[in-house]
């Protein structure tokens, strides 16, 4: 079955499934990723502060190396991390010798949040009473604004940002020049972020979501609204929450580190409307539920948190 994709507004396709790294436990990513590949995943999904992209780097090239697929064929993305605002090429080359790549396909703003660069810890720096050490004479609009020279590198491209609420790319857009290709987000039916899709749509953004099985533990696939669709169609939850986010023209990426569900999670299903309804409704009845939020003492946006 082919593979859906979607269109970035850089005019790049990105496979609506993509293989998520985070919290994949070292000396388990290679594998992986390598598996992934050979299994049909053609996105896959990573970060500097993951601390994990020299496997995902070896993953690749073991797959490279084998004839599974060519780097072109491959849409990699990974992210600036917090501690790097203010050398976001530096950033950017870390990932890359990790990666052993020569581009990423997408480069993305981690947090709309940065970091002291020189703080106790090069990617979680803390004050001595405990709390984030932020660097707050760094505006995430001067970060993007270096995020956008790197384009004309090749080392990147398409950029993007993640965790943006409407607040937020409120802010950015009007003080920018390229609209971000794409908005990196926690949504999933307990999380539905109805305003930051319809927001992105309307700009031209595409949405990636992460955490769809609702983060560890996959909790999710214990609610009775989500059993009842994945009954319906005779699938598992975990494919309904993934066939979910993809009916919603979201591009979506499932973590796992395990060979049988990193090759289920790349099955969809279409769901019909009265799917993506009853499934957005869990929210309206039960609240909301939010699994990712690092506590760095700043209102981003987010009507749950705010």
């Amino acid at each position: 079955m082919a593979q859906k994709s979607f269109k970035l507004n850089n005019g790049a396709s990105i496979p609506a499934v993509g293989l998520g790294t985070w919290q994949s436990a070292k000396g388990e990513v290679t594998a992986a990723v390598y598996h992934a590949l050979k299994s049909g995943y053609r996105h896959i999904d990573g970060a500097l502060c993951y601390q994990n992209e020299d496997e995902v780097g070896s993953g690749l090239k073991k797959a490279f190396d084998e004839g599974i697929c060519k780097r072109s064929d491959v849409f990699v993305t990974t992210k600036l991390w917090n501690t790097y605002h203010r050398n976001v090429e530096e950033g950017l080359e870390t990932s890359l010798k990790s990666l052993r790549l020569d581009y990423v396909d997408l480069y993305l703003m981690h947090w709309p949040v940065s970091m002291n660069p020189n703080g106790n810890h090069p990617l979680f720096p803390k004050l001595d009473n405990g709390e984030r050490d932020i660097d707050w004479d760094r505006s995430h609009i001067d970060t993007y604004k270096d995020l956008e020279k790197l384009l004309d590198t090749g080392k990147a491209k398409a950029i993007g940002v993640c965790n943006y609420s409407v607040k937020y790319l409120e802010q950015l857009l009007p003080a920018t020049t390229v609209v971000p290709a794409v908005n990196q987000i926690e949504t999933h039916p307990y999380l539905p972020s109805t305003d930051i899709v319809d927001f992105c749509k309307s700009k031209g953004i595409l949405l990636t979501a992460y955490s769809p099985l609702g983060s560890t533990g996959s909790p999710l696939f214990m609610e009775e609204g989500i059993q009842k669709v994945a009954k319906k169609h005779g699938i598992s939850e975990g494919t309904a929450l993934i066939s979910y986010a993809v009916a919603r023209g979201t591009a979506v990426i499932p973590k796992s580190v395990t060979p049988a569900r990193i090759e289920k999670n790349l099955e969809t299903v279409e769901l019909d409307k009265e799917d993506v309804d009853a499934l957005d409704a869990i929210s309206k009845a039960k609240g909301v539920t939010r699994f990712v939020y690092p506590p760095f003492g700043i209102d981003l946006g987010f009507p749950d948190k705010s």
